[in-house]
């Protein structure tokens, strides 16, 4: 009977010992390894299951993780998670978490990263801390820091977003800036070369043509087409018998002025072009004072042009719900121009005045 006992527990810590023996060997200490390319390295065919604190692979280094500093020629492909550094010619692969510094010549691939991210064209990440800079894309799910890239940054959510071409995000919580377009959800300021889109806006909007939003009380833009804010098509006159046919666009606050027409005083420079941009500064029932500054091109299509920069004080008053009129005085500064030689030009400062009316879309 004893005998019998005793055979059954040492059966039991037997397959106890056989059961569990593979568990401590998927991830071995190592401190270093050094190798040319998997299985060719100090680790051997063992590296995909070793810890390392320190890295050196000439052409590619596989690891269950890094502790410490990684270099490879070509790539690092880590199964689990990074910390420290991590540096490749070609591409960092991080199965896990990464914490630190990544540097590849083309991609950085992990799951959540706290750190920076520098990749000659491709960041991927979930979850995102810190910084991502790459010469193409940076993409992530969520971001709390700052995506620089050549082309294009993509998250859901995101804090900073900075890129050559264009920045699409669900929420933006501070600040995007592209060459061309930036869109989100909800966004705090938007900063684009030609557009901006999004929901709500809570800061401003600046693009060189068009801003769209469902509210945005302080865009700067040619065309504005804010859902709760104002659009209206009107016609303007100064004093120089210059009239235009403008399209007033903005928000609660700021509204952009763009605008063609014709001059019926001038010999040569009769064909006008208007763009600025003006502020609704006091609101009272039907009554409320406009600002704006805007330039006003007199052109020839020839050798003789006319600019005019003017500061407009505009009090208006609404005779219906759609109809508005408006005139005030004017600051302007005109540079004239009739020849190729820059000598023949005249700058001058006056005071003139201008009034209008509008259509209130």
């Amino acid at each position: 009977m004893k005998s019998l006992y005793t055979k059954q527990i040492l059966k039991t810590v037997a397959l106890t010992l056989f059961a569990t023996s593979p568990l401590y060997a998927q991830q071995k200490p190592s401190r270093t390894h050094i190798g040319l390319v998997y299985p060719l390295s100090s680790n051997g065919s063992h590296a995909p299951l070793d810890s390392n604190t320190f890295s050196l692979n000439i052409i590619a280094g596989v690891s269950a993780a890094e502790d410490g500093f990684t270099l490879a020629g070509l790539t690092n492909i880590i199964h689990h998670s990074a910390k420290g550094v991590q540096i490749a010619g070609f591409s960092n692969h991080i199965g896990g978490n990464a914490e630190g510094t990544r540097v590849a010549g083309f991609m950085n691939n992990s799951e959540d990263t706290q750190g920076a991210s520098v990749a000659g064209f491709l960041n991927i990440s979930k979850q995102m801390k810190g910084a991502q800079v790459a010469g193409f894309m940076n993409l992530a799910k969520n971001t709390k820091g700052f995506q620089l890239a050549g082309f294009l940054n993509k998250s859901e959510d995101a804090s900073t977003q900075v890129a050559g071409f264009a920045n699409l995000a669900k929420n933006t919580k501070d600040f995007q800036l592209a060459g061309f377009l930036n869109t989100s959800k909800d966004a705090s300021t938007q900063v684009a070369g030609f557009m901006n889109v999004a929901k709500k806006v809570k800061g401003v909007q600046i693009a060189a043509f068009m801003n769209i939003a469902d509210s945005s009380d302080y865009p700067i833009g040619l065309i504005n087409l804010v859902k709760n804010g104002e659009k209206s098509i009107g016609v303007t006159v100064d004093e120089n018998l210059t009239t235009l046919l403008s399209f007033r666009s903005g928000g609660r606050i700021l509204y952009g002025i763009i605008g063609i027409g014709y001059n019926f005083k001038n010999d040569k420079e009769i064909y006008a072009m208007e763009a600025g941009l003006g502020a609704h500064l006091f609101t009272h029932n039907a009554f409320r004072v406009n600002i704006e500054l805007a330039a006003v091109s007199l052109e020839s299509f020839k050798i003789g042009r006319s600019l005019k920069s003017s500061f407009r004080i505009l009090p208006a008053y609404k005779i219906s719900k759609h109809i508005e009129v408006f005139g005030g005085p004017s600051l302007k500064f005109t540079t004239m121009k009739w020849s190729k030689e820059e000598e023949n030009m005249s700058k001058g400062l006056k005071v003139g005045c201008t009034g209008g009316i509008q259509f209130i879309l």
